[in-house]
């Protein structure tokens, strides 16, 4: 557990792909649970904590937590007004004509599936779908920084795999020709990494830009 930045008020922590960041599981470790006893062990008895963007267990990067709950209402209500930042850098499969761009569309959630995907007006979902937004913009070729405009469910996977450009290393929106490329490079984690974020600061109000 990497931690970027801790004070009174927040803790900013790099997590590893494959952690999650809460579990159900006693047996599990989770990122939560091990800030937890962090806290217990500098002394401070029944920590509160709580997580502002959640990142799919198989993603890597920048994680929020608030340390109160004035902390935690102000920052959940800057991430629902659009004024947390969250960037990612992305590997995909093949590259987009455009080397940057907006893609906007309707997401489904199916929770018992425990998976997303795109509706249009003749799904039978699409009236409980959200719109989902992101913005891309090519770095090198198959390498993109994404711009998270909304927070969806599986978002950006869904998003870029519907685009025609899966994440490489993604088993669940891959497809055959993305998951060869994948086994080709010897890629064994899914290629996204929330690497750059931007807060203001719930207590003095400070711009602040945490990057890995």
């Amino acid at each position: 557990m990497d931690i970027i930045y801790k004070d009174s008020e927040i803790i900013v922590v790099n997590k590893g792909a494959g952690v999650p960041v809460q579990t159900k599981s006693i047996t599990q470790k989770d990122l939560e649970s091990e800030l937890k006893k962090l806290l217990v062990s500098e002394g401070i008895k029944n920590p509160y904590l709580a997580v502002i963007n959640r990142l799919d267990q198989p993603v890597s990067g920048l994680v929020l937590f608030a340390l109160n709950k004035n902390a935690a209402a102000k920052l959940s209500d800057d991430l629902t007004k659009g004024r947390i930042d969250k960037y990612y850098k992305a590997e995909i499969f093949g590259e987009f004509e455009r080397k940057e761009g907006v893609l906007e569309d309707m997401l489904y959630k199916d929770a018992k599936a425990n998976v997303s995907y795109v509706t249009d007006e003749k799904s039978p979902h699409f009236k409980e779908s959200k719109k989902a937004v992101l913005e891309y913009k090519e770095v090198s070729p198959g390498s993109l920084e994404i711009k998270l405009i909304t927070g969806r469910h599986h978002q950006i996977r869904v998003q870029l795999a519907h685009a025609g450009h899966p994440l490489l290393g993604d088993t669940k929106y891959g497809t055959d020709l993305s998951r060869e490329e994948t086994a080709k490079r010897g890629i064994k984690e899914l290629k996204l990494q929330a690497y750059k974020l931007e807060i203001n600061h719930p207590r003095t109000g400070e711009r602040m830009e945490f990057q890995i």
